[in-house]
């Protein structure tokens, strides 16, 4: 990102519809049903203007109006905009997992990130996928994390789950729980630690933050009676961290951590595997909830919840987490600005700061 900081500049929000037969096309239309939106940005969907046809008949969403392009460059702002990812006919199975559902998503998704890449749009938001059925030679991957990592050639990302003043990321993702303690080092702990500590101060503009780091056996091993992963990995992980000026603080027993009021004294927090951090999280914030890929050069975000088969068609779904994920995704855009002309020239922004208070 090499723009000049401008708060008035309207972002240009890329959107891929996910799977077909899932809740993708509800909560884009619901979303989009809402004129504010175009306030902050230009809308853009990856996806296709039939089945988007379909699902507002469906829904009795007509008024919602997507305007077809060719591409991002021809996006109209003050307009939602559609670019179709495929033009052959498609057979929509509501509530259904189908080959062609996960072919159309990952089409919508390889054509959002080539945009991405040469800056046709400003972030990604991403409508949920089937993780089955989106499987092939050129989509082999756990999520869309893993994907989007090896697209920007990352090697080390972090989820983040974020919903208000909760920031939860994780050590491992997905794996099965019984890699977990194999798999943890005080380098891959250390590691995550300082990813989110940059992403709390350049994408949530928090100048100082406090991290919370989870131990990994019940009661924090009860000084080893329970397992030897705190004393050998998470405590050296801290304490490097720590030498390194992060406020990094544990590890605390994750059932009493977020059984209590302790975590709002943090600014984030690291989970050493990934229900460890979401089923707290989704517990706290599940119609609401976000997840964003922390350690990529580019911003993504979607919500943090699936492709809801059992609900698809009933007009029932909630699109509160996918608008915030929206949100969320041009708030950090417009973080990554400031911090950038903040580090070229401090006291440009102290003087946008002032005005805008």
């Amino acid at each position: 990102m090499t723009r000049n900081f401008d708060k008035d500049y309207k972002i240009k929000l890329g959107i891929t519809h996910g799977d077909i037969n899932g809740i993708s096309y509800e909560i884009i239309i619901k979303t989009l049903s809402d004129q504010r939106l175009l306030e902050i940005c230009t809308p853009i969907v990856y996806g296709s203007s039939k089945v988007a046809s379909y699902y507002k008949k469906m829904l009795n969403y007509n008024d919602v109006n997507l305007n077809l392009v060719k591409n991002a460059a021809a996006a109209v702002q003050k307009h939602s905009n559609i670019i179709n990812v495929n033009n052959d006919e498609i057979k929509i199975e509501i509530g259904e997992s189908t080959e062609s559902a996960g072919i159309l998503a990952a089409q919508a998704l390889d054509m959002a990130v080539e945009d991405l890449k040469k800056e046709q749009i400003d972030v990604l938001v991403t409508a949920p996928i089937n993780k089955s059925n989106i499987q092939s030679r050129s989509f082999n991957f756990p999520g869309h994390t893993e994907y989007l990592a090896e697209k920007f050639n990352v090697t080390n990302e972090l989820m983040i789950m974020v919903c208000n003043n909760i920031r939860i990321g994780v050590v491992t993702g997905h794996i099965p729980l019984k890699e977990v303690s194999n798999k943890l080092s005080i380098e891959l702990i250390l590691s995550k630690i300082k990813m989110l500590n940059k992403s709390l101060i350049e994408d949530f503009a928090i100048t100082k933050p406090r991290i919370a780091v989870m131990a990994l056996n019940p009661h924090a091993s009860d000084n080893g009676l329970l397992g030897k992963e705190e004393h050998d990995i998470i405590i050296p992980a801290v304490k490097k961290a720590i030498d390194e000026k992060i406020l990094a603080f544990g590890p605390y027993p994750a059932d009493g951590f977020f059984g209590s009021e302790n975590l709002k004294n943090f600014d984030g927090i690291i989970a050493m595997y990934h229900d460890q951090g979401l089923i707290p999280f989704k517990l706290m914030s599940f119609r609401e909830g976000v997840n964003f890929t922390a350690g990529l050069p580019v911003i993504r975000t979607s919500p943090a919840h699936g492709t809801a088969y059992e609900i698809t068609g009933k007009n029932i779904a909630s699109p509160e987490s996918f608008r915030q994920a929206i949100y969320l995704a041009c708030d950090i855009f417009r973080n990554r600005m400031m911090h950038q002309e903040l580090s070229k020239n401090p006291l440009k922004i102290s003087n946008i700061t002032e005005r805008e208070n």
